[in-house]
């Protein structure tokens, strides 16, 4: 070509005739260096390889801006040739015009064990290091892979974890890989510091946060005192949200600094707050923008309210009602957004709720990521909205509070990012399961029931569905029964919850009763939600009484008419029982020597098995801010039955039940309890002493079960007979102990109690021969049938185990009547105070 152009400018004269051969040396020219290109690529010779294809090598290597393979190009091509991570050497040399590739392949991975680890199972490594069998060995990821190791560990609490990677070779280029690990000690968190706190204690601080400090000697219990940098970090927001809720508008958590101590060989983990001032409500308005919504018409649905502790959860449930009732009333863009206005001087900080149309923007879709167990549709029924609808941000909200509510994820959270338009919008919800089943094998002993062991299987989710199911045996000294239990809660797609159960249990005789109490049966039930605070649930059950007694407490007869020794003379007296009757042949002498059972209760034996069958309903509500530890709200419970639909009794039963929770210092939780309840029978059939309530500490703490109310005097027993009507009150202080972590589970409680059971209905009179007797041999007596108050107070321990909620209470009774049984020291399962 270059010759081509010399000719051309020497030869000027034929330069117009030559042009077109130039150009076409010069296309020839072109296409001579493509084919150069192509002679090059052939030339590019590759040693070494055994696995790797030598055409997959030259494709690394492609020509630079020029077309031709320049110091540039071929830098880039050894590069990513290396960085594939097949081979342990490349090395690149030019040849005599040659490109020669020499490599070096890295070894096959023939297997990945661990040795050492006993805290972590080899599953839970192996699914997060990236080395696997058959795959190439790279000490660079071998190297990734220790680090991810380590970072297990310390994530598990144990810092002084060391990992030793071990290669094995094996003929034809294969190796072992082997990471031994020596796990060391678990590294807790040894102590946990505030700094600015003024209005709250350490101790009460520590119980609003997740990590714990590790305590001698209960280790063993404690889970969250392992030092874990994401659960502190979470610990900030949940002391903000605390302080917030609390009435600190202004408060920041400065700092979460988490300092090894050697010494201790433990973390000590310091919160620096800034608490700043405490607000109240000031003025609360509702400002409506949108013409056709009326704001007086929904303060009703606010939960702030003027002259009260600001509370930010409160504005949030606040901005949550009002938009749902917006959007109900056919607004769903409506936004609502609360302006707040500090008055610093005052403490008061004045909240408008501003509600105005906000921008068109619709839900394109929800994309639900991460739920490997539980069905979609399980999750997408706990969102208000749906794909399509107008999207709204307290809808949102709600649907995540609902979801971790659940308790089915360990991790819920919603994001959102934009749709395929500007007024789309697509909504992500990431999700990390948690196990939902239990199995559990539990035993104890209980003041009631005495010694008890428990077999259960439940399950929160089964099959992933959302339902509920649980199945249990119980066996015990003077109680067992087993139960069934299953229950829908979104029935026919419906957020009602319709459950059966059917259950058995026999309760043998004791110093409480005299007599052995089977019953078995089943119910339905259906539920549902009228609002967040108020509740509804309706009932049928069914279910089959039957009492016993063993002879000796079921021998002696009543008959005013019956001949004495065999005589002809009739018995005046029924005390003659007492020194011997002869009944169509059979004498009784001295039958209550050995003991006898009340008449009210051998007359419930002679009428044999009762069926009950009964419809009620329970009303609920329940402002509680945690259910299971509350501190502050109420719960009110209000409930009837009546029997009758069928069955062999008639009975009315209402009650009623009123707890409230304030926090009245720092760490001090009162609790107000009020409780009431009467039956009734209806129609032609009267009470079955079996029907009453009957009262103990479930009432008055400090007397045996069945311990208060009116008595049968006639019998050795001294049974209960109950009574038709109640009342209680108690007060109680509960505080955490100090020096003990929240883990522990450990509270005390000082308490004092009161309350009244009385007016007993049932039968008071019986003859085997059909005629009425007077008397307290012949007849059941019931004493202290009026409303007499017993009282008492004491302290107890409660303690939510490993093994399930215990409580141990020691009550002084102050007021008692000469029949009641005093039982002073109570231990036994966590019912509800």
């Amino acid at each position: 070509m270059m010759l081509c152009l010399r000719l051309l400018r020497g030869l000027s004269l034929v330069g117009m005739v030559l042009s077109g051969l130039a150009f076409g040396v010069a296309i020839g020219g072109i296409a001579t260096a493509d084919r150069a290109w192509a002679q090059g690529a052939s030339s590019i010779v590759v040693e070494g390889n055994r696995r790797v294809e030598a055409d997959t090598i030259r494709s690394y290597f492609r020509p630079g801006p020029s077309g031709r393979l320049d110091a540039a190009s071929i830098d880039d091509g050894f590069k990513a040739l290396y960085a594939t991570g097949l081979f342990s050497d490349v090395r690149v040399t030019p040849s005599g015009g040659r490109l020669v590739v020499t490599v070096v392949e890295s070894p096959v991975l023939n297997r990945v064990a661990f040795e050492g680890n006993k805290k972590l199972k080899d599953e839970q490594i192996s699914s997060e290091v990236q080395s696997k069998p058959r795959g190439t060995f790279s000490r660079p990821q071998v190297q990734a892979d220790v680090q991810r190791i380590v970072d297990i560990y310390r994530r598990n609490g144990r810092f002084d974890v060391s990992v030793n990677p071990k290669v094995i070779e094996l003929p034809n280029n294969r190796v072992d890989l082997v990471f031994e690990v020596n796990e060391g000690n678990k590294t807790g968190v040894r102590k946990i510091e505030f700094i600015g706190n003024s209005s709250y204690s350490a101790t009460r601080l520590r119980d609003e946060i997740k990590t714990s400090e590790t305590i001698p000697f209960f280790g063993f219990l404690q889970t969250a005192d392992i030092y874990d940098p994401d659960r502190i970090e979470a610990d900030r927001d949940l002391l903000r949200r605390f302080y917030l809720k609390k009435g600190y508008a202004d408060v920041r958590i400065v700092s979460a600094v988490a300092v090894f101590d050697p010494e201790r060989k433990g973390f000590t983990v310091t919160f620096t707050v800034d608490e700043g001032q405490r607000y109240r409500f000031g003025k609360v308005e509702i400002v409506s923008n949108v013409p056709a919504v009326d704001a007086n018409t929904l303060y009703a649905r606010l939960r702030a309210s003027g002259g009260a502790v600001y509370n930010a959860e409160a504005t949030e449930k606040s901005v949550e009602n009002l938009s749902i009732e917006v959007a109900r009333r056919g607004y769903p863009f409506a936004v609502v957004r609360p302006r707040g206005d500090r008055d610093s001087a005052n403490a008061r900080i004045n909240i408008s709720f501003v509600i105005e149309e906000g921008p068109r923007v619709y839900i394109e879709r929800i994309n639900i990521r991460g739920n490997t167990r539980t069905r979609d549709y399980v999750i997408r029924r706990e969102f208000d909205i749906a794909e399509g609808d107008a999207y709204n941000r307290a809808l949102i909200d709600r649907a995540e509070r609902r979801l971790k509510n659940l308790n089915y994820f360990k991790v819920v959270k919603i994001s959102n990012e934009t749709g395929s338009a500007s007024d789309r919008v697509v909504i992500n919800v990431d999700l990390e399961e948690q196990s939902t089943g239990e199995f559990s094998i539990t035993g104890g002993y209980s003041t009631a029931d005495g010694f008890l062991a428990e077999v259960s299987v439940a399950e929160r989710n089964l099959l992933g569905h959302g339902q509920y199911a649980k199945a249990s045996v119980q066996y015990g000294q003077r109680a067992r029964g087993f139960e069934l239990s299953y229950a829908e809660p979104y029935f026919l797609g419906n957020r009602i919850l319709v459950g059966v159960d059917i259950f058995a249990r026999e309760t043998l005789a004791s110093t409480y009763y005299s007599y052995n109490n089977k019953t078995f049966g089943g119910g339905l039930r259906a539920g549902f939600q009228l609002t967040e605070e108020i509740s509804f649930l309706a009932r049928y059950s069914a279910y089959q009484q039957e009492i016993t007694l063993p002879n000796y407490l079921n021998n002696c007869i009543y008959s005013p008419n019956a001949p004495i020794n065999g005589g002809g003379g009739v018995n005046q007296s029924s005390e003659a029982l007492l020194n011997g009757t002869i009944v169509n042949g059979q004498i009784y002498n001295n039958c209550y020597s050995d003991g006898e059972s009340g008449l009210a209760v051998r007359r419930e034996l002679s009428a044999g098995a009762a069926l009950v069958s009964l419809v009620g309903y329970t009303a609920a509500y329940s402002t509680l801010d945690n259910n299971r530890n509350p501190t502050s709200g109420i719960y009110l419970e209000f409930k009837q039955d009546f029997a009758g639909v069928g069955g062999d009794v008639n009975f009315i039963r209402t009650t009623g039940n009123l707890r409230s929770y304030y926090e009245v210092f720092s760490d001090v939780v009162a609790v107000v309890h009020l409780q009431g309840g009467h039956i009734g029978s209806w129609g032609d059939k009267s009470l079955r002493f079996l029907d009453h309530f009957q009262m103990g500490p479930n009432l008055v703490r400090g007397f045996a079960p069945a311990g208060i109310g009116p008595r049968d005097l006639s019998s050795s027993a001294k049974d209960a007979l109950g009574g038709s009507m109640y009342w209680g009150a108690s007060v109680e202080a509960q505080a955490p102990i100090p020096f003990l972590p929240r883990d522990v589970g450990l509270k005390g409680a000082l308490f004092a109690d009161a309350g009244s059971l009385w007016d007993y209905r049932g039968p008071t009179s019986w003859d085997v021969t059909g005629e009425t007797v007077s008397g307290c041999v012949a007849t059941s007596c019931p004493i202290d049938n009026g409303m007499n108050v017993r009282a008492s107070v004491g302290a107890g321990l409660i303690w939510n185990s490993p093994f399930g909620p215990l409580r141990f209470d020691y009550s002084i009774p102050l007021m008692k009547q000469s029949q009641d049984i005093v039982q002073q020291f109570r231990f036994g399962g966590g019912t509800k105070f």
